[in-house]
């Protein structure tokens, strides 16, 4: 399974990937088409054409992970591409909601709470 950091930032590359890239085609598409430091602490998120297969690049420290995950059955609520942009930031929970087939804008989730105690 897969676990994300509440504090590292998720990039999702809008539109179809070919799936047949690796670590140095991925590496290419973020670096020359998105602008962005593929060495970064973000995630790079990548789908294919059919939206059954997801990759997701990370730095750690010295090289790159390379995650992988097939659907056997269904796809993922992949967003269209809009306006002109190539990426869409997203947080780790709706990478989450993504990775468990839900769409990103999941309206029936519990809104983040951040309770503060204060003394008297």
């Amino acid at each position: 399974m897969f676990n994300t950091s509440d504090s590292l930032p998720v990039i999702l590359i809008c539109g179809p990937t070919d799936m047949r890239k690796s670590i140095d085609g991925l590496t290419a598409i973020v670096a020359y088409d998105l602008k962005q430091k593929p060495c970064s602490d973000r995630l790079f998120v990548f789908c294919g054409r059919t939206h059954n297969r997801l990759k997701i690049l990370q730095w750690s420290t010295n090289g790159f992970w390379l995650h992988y995950k097939r659907l056997e059955k269904g796809v993922f609520q992949w967003p269209g591409i809009e306006d002109e942009s190539l990426s869409l930031q997203v947080s780790p929970r709706q990478l989450n909601w993504l990775l468990d087939g839900s769409p990103l804008n999941l309206e029936q989730a519990h809104p983040k709470i951040t309770y503060r105690y204060h003394e008297n």
